[in-house]
């Protein structure tokens, strides 16, 4: 396995004491949960999840959670760009408000990885508030716009796997983006939240979920998924073309579309809510 060369990705900057110590209610409810997670925050690194990615092929592998204050090349699914603003500072002068962007790295061995990315939106939206809804795969929605996303990569270790879980959410306003939808904030909902509130209240239950998904997968997650399914009942055209009407999802988080060939389970696609054709009347929903 190619291990990260010295100088061709500087490492984080460590942030100020007086910042980190905003997050150290954070690190005792990791101590609570976790006690082997390592807690650090960063004023700037290119991406969360691929600086842990480095570590992992480095042979670095202890589970720990990384916060940015800045992410200068954020991804997120399929290698889009995620925009942050300066993070854990309040607006930006470029009209960026402030965000959380966050990665989790540690070894896991679930018999099965279907459905982690739903499970860990189950686990924030939870901590965060119930208007929260959830878009199959992996964004966190606030009245049919985008507030965060999740992004699971993983890493070949010996005999095993390291996941790198990574969060993005917007907290304060965001400027005009361009996006056919504006994007949401946390602070519609839960006005001055910071980065370290908002982290203090998700850390605790997601290492749980986390470490839940690993013994039991998906299959417990799926009523709270269904609870919060920003899709259900909507008619959605799938990147292939394919139209159907979304009916939630299995026990293994695939998407369940009716189509006019019938009830397809859907592991892998993009999903857009432009309206397709209907499917007719009487297909069976199983």
């Amino acid at each position: 396995m190619s291990r990260h060369h010295a100088g061709a990705q500087a490492a984080p900057a460590l942030t100020d004491p007086r910042m980190a110590a905003d997050f150290q209610p954070v690190a005792q409810a990791l101590a609570q949960h976790w006690p082997d997670v390592k807690l650090e925050v960063c004023d700037s690194v290119d991406s969360t999840n691929s600086e842990l990615m480095r570590r992992a092929r480095a042979g670095q592998v202890q589970p720990t959670l990384l916060v940015a204050r800045q992410q200068t090349a954020g991804r997120g699914r399929l290698g889009r760009q995620w925009l942050s603003g300066s993070g854990l500072t309040d607006d930006d002068a470029d009209g960026e408000g402030a965000s959380l962007t966050f990665s989790l790295g540690l070894p896991l061995a679930p018999a099965s990885w279907s459905g982690l990315s739903l499970a860990v939106g189950v686990s924030i939206a939870a901590s965060l508030h119930p208007e929260l809804r959830l878009k199959w795969p992996n964004d966190l929605w606030l009245h049919e716009r985008k507030l965060g996303g999740i992004l699971i990569e993983t890493a070949a270790l010996d005999g095993g796997r390291q996941a790198i879980v990574g969060v993005g959410i917007n907290l304060g306003a965001r400027g005009d983006t361009g996006l056919a939808r504006a994007p949401a904030w946390l602070e519609e909902l839960l006005p001055g939240i910071d980065a370290p509130q908002a982290l203090l209240r998700m850390t605790g239950p997601l290492v749980l979920a986390i470490r839940d998904f690993e013994l039991r997968g998906f299959a417990p997650f799926r009523p709270g998924f269904s609870q919060r399914d920003a899709l259900m009942g909507a008619p959605l055209t799938l990147s292939d073309g394919t139209c159907g009407i979304a009916q939630g999802v299995n026990t293994e988080g695939a998407l369940l579309l009716r189509t006019a060939d019938g009830l397809q389970a859907i592991t892998s696609s993009e999903v857009s809510l432009r309206p397709g054709p209907v499917p007719q009347a009487g297909i069976p929903a199983s």
